[in-house]
Protein backbone atom coordinates (compact mmCIF):
# COMPACT_ATOMS: atom_id res chain seq x y z
CA UNK A 1 0.00 0.00 0.00
CA UNK A 2 1.26 3.45 -0.62
CA UNK A 3 -0.59 6.32 1.07
CA UNK A 4 -1.76 9.08 -1.62
CA UNK A 5 -2.33 11.96 0.93
CA UNK A 6 -3.06 11.59 4.62
CA UNK A 7 -6.11 9.72 4.52
CA UNK A 8 -6.78 7.87 1.46
CA UNK A 9 -4.14 4.41 1.23
CA UNK A 10 -3.91 3.19 -2.74
CA UNK A 11 -3.39 -0.53 -3.31
CA UNK A 12 -2.29 -1.20 -6.82
CA UNK A 13 -4.24 -4.31 -7.90
CA UNK A 14 -3.29 -4.07 -11.64
CA UNK A 15 -0.81 -1.54 -12.81
CA UNK A 16 -2.07 1.12 -16.22
CA UNK A 17 -0.36 1.45 -19.01
CA UNK A 18 -2.00 4.43 -20.47
CA UNK A 19 -1.57 8.39 -19.33
CA UNK A 20 -2.17 9.23 -15.83
CA UNK A 21 -5.31 11.01 -14.52
CA UNK A 22 -4.79 14.72 -14.17
CA UNK A 23 -6.84 17.37 -12.86
CA UNK A 24 -10.01 18.40 -15.00
CA UNK A 25 -9.89 15.47 -16.97
CA UNK A 26 -13.26 13.33 -17.05
CA UNK A 27 -12.74 10.06 -16.34
CA UNK A 28 -15.05 6.86 -16.68
CA UNK A 29 -14.89 4.17 -14.13
CA UNK A 30 -15.81 1.22 -12.72
CA UNK A 31 -16.17 1.36 -8.98
CA UNK A 32 -17.15 -1.11 -6.28
CA UNK A 33 -17.62 0.78 -2.63
CA UNK A 34 -17.73 -1.28 0.91
CA UNK A 35 -17.57 -0.08 4.31
CA UNK A 36 -14.62 -1.07 6.11
CA UNK A 37 -16.36 -2.08 9.50
CA UNK A 38 -18.34 -3.78 9.37
CA UNK A 39 -17.25 -4.87 5.66
CA UNK A 40 -20.63 -4.09 3.70
CA UNK A 41 -20.80 -3.75 -0.17
CA UNK A 42 -22.87 -0.04 -0.76
CA UNK A 43 -22.67 0.37 -4.41
CA UNK A 44 -20.99 -0.96 -7.51
CA UNK A 45 -20.98 -0.38 -11.18
CA UNK A 46 -21.47 -3.66 -11.83
CA UNK A 47 -24.60 -4.38 -10.23
CA UNK A 48 -27.41 -5.72 -12.40
CA UNK A 49 -28.58 -2.31 -13.95
CA UNK A 50 -25.51 -0.10 -13.10
CA UNK A 51 -23.10 1.32 -15.44
CA UNK A 52 -19.74 2.98 -15.62
CA UNK A 53 -19.42 6.20 -13.11
CA UNK A 54 -18.18 9.28 -15.03
CA UNK A 55 -17.03 12.64 -13.66
CA UNK A 56 -14.82 15.18 -13.46
CA UNK A 57 -11.78 14.67 -11.52
CA UNK A 58 -9.62 17.05 -9.04
CA UNK A 59 -12.86 19.67 -8.98
CA UNK A 60 -15.11 18.53 -5.57
CA UNK A 61 -17.56 16.79 -7.98
CA UNK A 62 -16.96 13.63 -5.84
CA UNK A 63 -15.74 12.82 -2.40
CA UNK A 64 -12.10 14.19 -1.86
CA UNK A 65 -10.58 10.78 -1.21
CA UNK A 66 -11.79 10.20 -4.87
CA UNK A 67 -10.54 12.90 -6.12
CA UNK A 68 -6.97 12.41 -4.73
CA UNK A 69 -7.04 9.36 -5.37
CA UNK A 70 -7.77 8.79 -8.73
CA UNK A 71 -5.57 11.91 -9.63
CA UNK A 72 -2.36 9.25 -8.79
CA UNK A 73 -3.78 6.48 -11.08
CA UNK A 74 -3.23 5.80 -15.48
CA UNK A 75 -5.85 4.25 -17.76
CA UNK A 76 -6.21 1.11 -17.20
CA UNK A 77 -5.03 0.51 -13.70
CA UNK A 78 -7.26 -1.20 -11.24
CA UNK A 79 -6.36 -0.12 -7.47
CA UNK A 80 -8.29 -0.18 -4.30
CA UNK A 81 -8.23 3.18 -2.18
CA UNK A 82 -9.24 2.67 2.05
CA UNK A 83 -10.77 6.16 2.27
CA UNK A 84 -10.81 7.84 6.22
CA UNK A 85 -14.55 9.22 6.57
CA UNK A 86 -13.09 12.54 6.88
CA UNK A 87 -12.60 12.69 2.84
CA UNK A 88 -15.76 10.23 2.81
CA UNK A 89 -19.05 11.23 3.63
CA UNK A 90 -18.20 12.39 7.28
CA UNK A 91 -20.09 12.77 10.17
CA UNK A 92 -22.99 13.12 7.81
CA UNK A 93 -22.95 9.61 6.10
CA UNK A 94 -24.60 8.79 3.55
CA UNK A 95 -28.05 6.85 4.92
CA UNK A 96 -29.64 6.35 1.15
CA UNK A 97 -26.84 3.53 0.64
CA UNK A 98 -26.29 2.67 4.21
CA UNK A 99 -23.12 4.69 4.76
CA UNK A 100 -23.19 5.61 8.58
CA UNK A 101 -21.70 8.70 9.33
CA UNK A 102 -17.85 8.80 10.46
CA UNK A 103 -17.59 5.56 8.20
CA UNK A 104 -13.75 4.54 6.63
CA UNK A 105 -14.92 3.03 2.77
CA UNK A 106 -12.39 1.29 0.65
CA UNK A 107 -13.31 1.56 -3.11
CA UNK A 108 -11.91 -0.85 -5.95
CA UNK A 109 -11.80 1.80 -8.68
CA UNK A 110 -10.94 0.75 -12.40
CA UNK A 111 -9.89 3.86 -14.93
CA UNK A 112 -11.54 2.71 -17.70
CA UNK A 113 -11.54 5.91 -20.23
CA UNK A 114 -9.80 9.45 -19.42
CA UNK A 115 -10.80 12.55 -21.64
Amino acid sequence: MSQVTQGVLKEIVRPGSGPQVKTGNTITVHCTGNLVTPPKKFWSTKDPGQKPFTFQVGLGKVIQGWDEGCLSMHKGEVAKLTIDSKKGYGASGFPAWGITPNADLMFEIEILEIN
